[in-house]
């Protein structure tokens, strides 16, 4: 079902009680998103803030649930979205081009048109109201976490068209409020708003630029989809929302925008104009993304609905309500995926704790050796792939949703010294591990069952197991270089060894601790062994995960401890021998003066018992009181 407003779909979230309005006053500034946090983390409803000191309600964590996932995508099961997918996709990759064979594919491709968006010569919903004075200070714009660098829009759809070819893209950048009329504009280096962008300097005039805020919820998801450039977003949310989307003409530029839109924020960028400082921002990460240079985007004209309501979300420690953009994205865009790359492609799942793209676990149906080898050399080079740090690839019957179960596989079908594929290329800008800046080392497990000709390549010398888990754990408690440990995986037949240390005291205490365990005969059967910092609660699976794989660079911060065992340092490195090339950014989390804020008001807010921030938890992994590390 196409919903016409954001007040619709509110409607129909409220009948199904996935919504709590909050009528009392809270404050856009840094207590919406620690309230947001709390009920976001302990998947709580959808919160319409109606009292925020605007006349806009701001509506937030709206695609925090699998159910209202599917009510913004018009979907009963994105299983069954999928498939209807792969009919069309299999449909047009057909080989043949034999008339016959065209002509049978015509009435998909007469299904897919039917989603094609029109322009109408109308004015919208969204231009119901017209602001030619823009003033930015008439929305409820939302300051995140304490030291971001102001107030950033966090869901716009940001609208730009290509000089010369006049392809258009709608994505999804952040946008800092500098002034009354301008912000910052935060399209990242691979993406296709930079790529207009430097289109657009060429030409020696302003790029256009126009930004939608709300509408249906299904426009929001087509803008973080990852779609390949050049593809109309619209089309994709025209599919998914069963009806083509209406666009009109924007009222001081050429653009075309959503007609049922709540708010359009329209205006320009000037290519020539010298880049401002933007940032920092509590990112997706769960760490501060740093500031850097970008263009600046002045607002020529605001217009919005007479019911407008202000779409928002926040990002920082995971889960986030972005998480449930991700799985979306699992099961819609497997089946491109598929006919595009890898057919032999079951399944395909991105962690929580890998923030999207630092983890991905893809799930084969394998018919030959070397098959695991080539899809990671293949999906490390995809699309927006291209970005991930480690993926893992198994096959069989395993439920790769099942954590547990799907890392008993790993452990059993992987040697550890041979099974590795290690190489570098593009990060996401927002990693902030490597040395280099969107640029670093990758790694790639096959977990796959091996075939006989695969078990046929040299073996490496079998270490004999001369001491037992607890010799060693004696061993390095001994040296005072550990904080704490954890091996209770081991009961499990998990051979995998949480250390902690603090190498802010002793910057030497990865060197040392690495001799040692060389020192330990057969380091008892551990294959793996993470450290951390020791501000890490080890006994936290999901923390220690989301630490390991934001905070190591694959290449740079692997060992091999007597031949076999593989040690990862997952540790700060701005402590380490020689400091850190790079700026290295702090854990996002509230501030104690909003958190005892957001306590006092609690029971008004109508959102049950108490809830204690998440933030007390992650603030012993802060280091000073900025966004930056600073040693």
């Amino acid at each position: 079902m196409a919903y016409k407003s954001l007040n619709d779909f509110i409607t129909d979230l409220e009948k199904i009680e996935e919504l709590q309005r909050i009528k009392s006053f809270v404050n856009p500034i840094l207590e919406i998103s620690e309230i947001t946090d709390r009920v976001t983390k302990t998947r709580g409803k959808a919160l319409l803030f109606e009292n925020n000191g605007t006349q806009f309600p701001v509506l937030i964590n709206a695609f925090g649930s699998q159910k209202r996932m599917l009510m913004a995508l018009s979907s009963k099961d994105l299983n069954e979205t999928g498939k209807e997918i792969e009919k069309i996709f299999t449909s047009f990759s057909g080989t043949s081009g034999s008339i016959i064979n065209k002509i049978a594919r015509l009435p998909n491709l007469i299904k897919l048109s039917g989603f094609f968006p029109y322009k109408s010569s109308f004015k919208g919903r969204c231009q119901q109201v017209i602001l030619r004075d823009p003033d930015l200070g008439v929305l409820p714009v939302l300051k995140c976490w304490p030291y971001d660098g102001n107030r950033f829009i966090t869901l716009p759809m940001v609208h730009t068209i290509h000089p010369e070819t006049a392809n258009t893209n709608v994505g999804m950048y952040r946008m800092q409020i500098l002034g009354k009329n301008t912000t910052g504009m935060h399209w990242q280096l691979h993406k296709t708003g930079a790529n207009h962008f430097e289109a657009w300097k060429k030409t020696g005039k302003k790029m256009p630029v126009s930004v939608a805020l709300g509408g249906d919820p299904v426009y929001t998801y087509a803008a973080t989809a990852p779609l390949p450039e050049n593809i109309d977003e619209y089309i994709l949310a025209g599919f998914l929302r069963g009806e083509k989307v209406k666009l009109v003409k924007c009222i001081s530029n050429n653009l075309y925008v959503p007609a049922d839109a709540d708010i359009i924020i329209e205006g320009y960028v000037d290519p020539s104009e010298d880049l401002v400082w933007e940032g920092p921002f509590g990112d997706h990460t769960g760490f501060y993304s740093l500031a850097d240079w970008y263009p600046i985007f002045h607002v020529t004209c605001l217009t919005h609905a007479r019911d407008a309501v202000y779409p928002a979300t926040i990002v920082g420690v995971p889960p986030q309500e972005d998480a449930f953009l991700t799985r979306a994205n699992e099961k819609i865009f497997l089946t491109p995926i598929k006919l595009a790359l890898q057919p032999e492609i079951e399944d395909i799942h991105m962690p929580d704790a890998g923030v999207a793209h630092n983890l991905v676990i893809v799930k084969i149906k394998k018919k030959y050796s070397g098959q695991g080898m080539k899809v990671i050399n293949s999906l490390l080079g995809a699309g927006q792939m291209m970005f991930t740090k480690f993926i893992v690839v198994v096959d069989g019957d395993v439920n790769i949703r099942d954590y547990k179960n799907l890392i008993k596989k790993v452990f059993s079908d992987t040697d550890f010294t041979k099974d590795l594929v290690f190489s570098q290329g593009p990060l996401d800008v927002l990693d902030h591990s490597s040395d280099t800046f969107a640029f670093g080392g990758k790694l790639g497990i096959d977990a796959t069952t091996k075939k006989p000709e695969e078990k046929l390549r040299i073996i490496s010398s079998r270490v004999t197991i001369d001491s037992t888990p607890q010799d060693v754990l004696k061993i390095l408690k001994s040296s005072n270089l550990i904080v704490n440990h954890n091996s209770d995986l081991l009961d499990e037949n998990i051979p995998l060894l949480i250390l902690s240390v603090d190498n802010s005291v002793d910057s030497e205490v990865m060197n040392k601790l690495r001799n040692i365990l060389k020192g330990t005969p057969g380091f008892g059967r551990f294959i793996i062994i993470l450290v951390v910092d020791y501000t890490i609660d080890i006994n936290d699976c999901f923390t220690v995960a989301w630490q390991v794989l934001g905070n190591s660079d694959p290449i740079r911060d692997h060992y091999y401890i007597n031949g076999f065992a593989l040690l990862i340092d997952a540790t700060i490195k701005v402590f380490r021998p020689g400091g850190f090339p790079r700026k290295w950014p702090n854990v996002v989390c509230s501030n104690p003066e909003t958190i005892t804020e957001v306590d006092k008001k609690w029971e008004q807010l109508g959102l049950g018992d108490l809830v204690l921030s998440p933030s007390l938890k992650t603030k012993s992994m802060k280091h000073n009181g900025d966004a930056e590390l600073i040693r």
